[in-house]
């Protein structure tokens, strides 16, 4: 029995689907990878219409999203006193503990002119 396993020749597949395949088995020599085309690139290549004419748009006609100062959530509230933005009561009573300095400090990172009463 033992004489007819050594004997037997075992079929062993060229390639294991379990492994990865090496990249000169996939891109021959001659043969190019693809590359990355950049999105002016397609439209130029484009023949039929799309959507996109121009990548350059003008700026937008809605109104910029108010965020948070602290949370970085939408901010429907603005404190009067130090000008910062709020998103609900927690953050506001967060607000009127912080110092004119630490206040002053959250409008710069912001860029909006520091006018503290």
């Amino acid at each position: 029995m033992e004489a007819e396993l050594v004997e037997a020749d075992i079929v062993v597949p060229m390639h294991l689907s379990f492994k990865k395949t090496q990249s000169y088995e996939k891109y021959p020599k001659g043969q190019s990878r693809g590359r990355w085309k950049h999105l002016k690139q397609i439209l130029q290549a484009d023949h039929h219409p799309s959507f996109y004419i121009n990548i350059e748009s003008p700026p937008s006609t809605q109104p910029c999203k108010r965020i948070c100062d602290v949370t970085g959530f939408e901010a429907p509230y603005v404190d009067p006193r130090t000008n910062l933005r709020y998103a609900n009561a927690h953050v506001f009573k967060t607000l009127r503990s912080l110092s004119t300095h630490q206040a002053h400090h959250y409008l710069s990172i912001r860029n909006a002119a520091p006018l503290l009463k």
